[in-house]
């Protein structure tokens, strides 16, 4: 009989610990060296792990790898020139409007000094001019990351086109590399399918949040509610923080345009929106599998957006997942897994830890007394 012991995740200090860090630090350095690089790369094969099911799914039904590949990239360029006249025509209708938004935050801003100083508060000293000149760095910043994302965005569709052609024979090469070892080919399978279901649902998800965002926008009457549901979409793959940042525009317009009762209920209308998405829909979906604790996505934010600038804090949550899962995948490293994972996966270990040793403690109880009644199972 093959007694199995559980360790759900056995820590093994080595001695060479600090070789082992000095390594990471160059490698981590060498990322961040190669970002303009690898951004755009990073980006295309997430991309194509949200793409390959739909070539799969079109290649059951008789339609050729080619075709299948070029549709899908025929849509993205659609979309990305949807998104570039979308977020080109919204710049330059906000810039024209800056002095009257100016205008009117100065109206509120007195509004809200006045009645807080009817409260009984101290007299406050009002703010006493806007610096419409101050808007124009953030203009020129703001063009020029549009033009970086254009640039990179003919290296990533590029990139992407090969990644998917090449994404068919990918299985018989890996089966060539691990033939012999299909635990390990196993393990990289495990690994892309829990990328994959996350960044689909995450993707349809965050579809969803920009759309009920756009729509709620719409009916309130705030300025530009179509780029406000994108940057939604876009930054709800930022972790925590980002649907937080994709509310500020929307918020403050609210408050420019209508005042701060509009501004409460256009906030309402956000949180009622995101903490539906994020703590219902999400995990019903996902399930336990993917999930990482909100100090790890927290982090993991910080690191991967320092790393790599915006994309990293984009993919960080991804990127996360993959260490994770690659973690949790051998068993010397499942303790990493557990360590990155949410509190209640760690409960679920433990229970099923504490579930295997009661049923070896009733199997090593059952041998003793087998033996003290001399090979005879105890009478019921």
């Amino acid at each position: 009989m093959n007694k199995q012991h559980y360790r759900p995740a056995p820590f093994t200090p080595r001695r060479n610990i600090l070789p082992s860090l000095a390594s990471l630090v160059i490698v981590i350095a060498g990322i961040k060296a190669a970002e303009a690089i690898l951004v755009p790369f990073l980006l295309a094969m997430f991309l194509a792990v949200i793409c390959y099911p739909v070539i799969l799914f079109l290649g059951r039904r008789g339609v050729p790898v080619w075709i299948g590949v070029l549709f899908l990239v025929a849509i993205m360029i659609l979309m990305e020139m949807a998104l570039a006249n979308l977020i080109g025509s919204s710049f330059t209708s906000f810039t024209q409007n800056v002095p009257h938004y100016q205008q009117r935050l100065k109206v509120v801003y007195f509004d809200i000094v006045k009645w807080l100083e009817s409260r009984g508060l101290e007299k406050i000293d009002p703010l006493t001019d806007f610096d419409p000149s101050s808007i124009m760095p953030i203009a020129a910043t703001t063009l020029k990351q549009l033009g970086g994302l254009v640039k990179n965005t003919f290296f990533v569709l590029v990139t992407l086109i090969f990644i998917l052609f090449e994404a068919g024979g990918i299985s018989a090469k890996l089966q060539a590399i691990f033939f012999g070892r299909e635990k390990s080919l196993g393990d990289y399978a495990t690994i892309l399918q829990g990328i994959n279901r996350f960044l689909g649902i995450k993707t349809i998800t965050s579809a969803a949040t920009g759309i009920l965002v756009a729509a709620w926008l719409i009916i309130l009457g705030v300025d530009f509610p179509l780029l406000w549901g994108v940057v939604a979409f876009l930054l709800n793959y930022i972790p925590t923080i980002g649907s937080i940042i994709a509310s500020i525009p929307a918020l403050l317009l609210a408050l420019v345009q209508s005042g701060p009762a509009e501004m409460g209920i256009c906030a309402a209308g956000y949180l009622v929106i995101n903490i539906t998405i994020s703590n219902f829909i999400e995990p019903r979906f996902m399930g336990d599998g993917v999930g990482l604790s909100a100090l790890v996505v927290f982090l993991s934010m910080a690191f991967w957006g320092w790393v790599l600038g915006p994309a990293g804090m984009l993919l960080s949550v991804p990127l996360t997942m993959a260490v994770k899962i690659a973690a949790g995948s051998h068993e010397h490293t499942r303790w990493l897994a557990i360590l990155l994972g949410s509190n209640a996966e760690a409960h679920k270990v433990l229970k099923k830890a504490h579930a295997i040793r009661k049923r070896e403690e009733r199997r090593k109880r059952a041998a003793t007394r087998g033996k003290a009644t001399g090979g005879q199972p105890p009478v019921s």
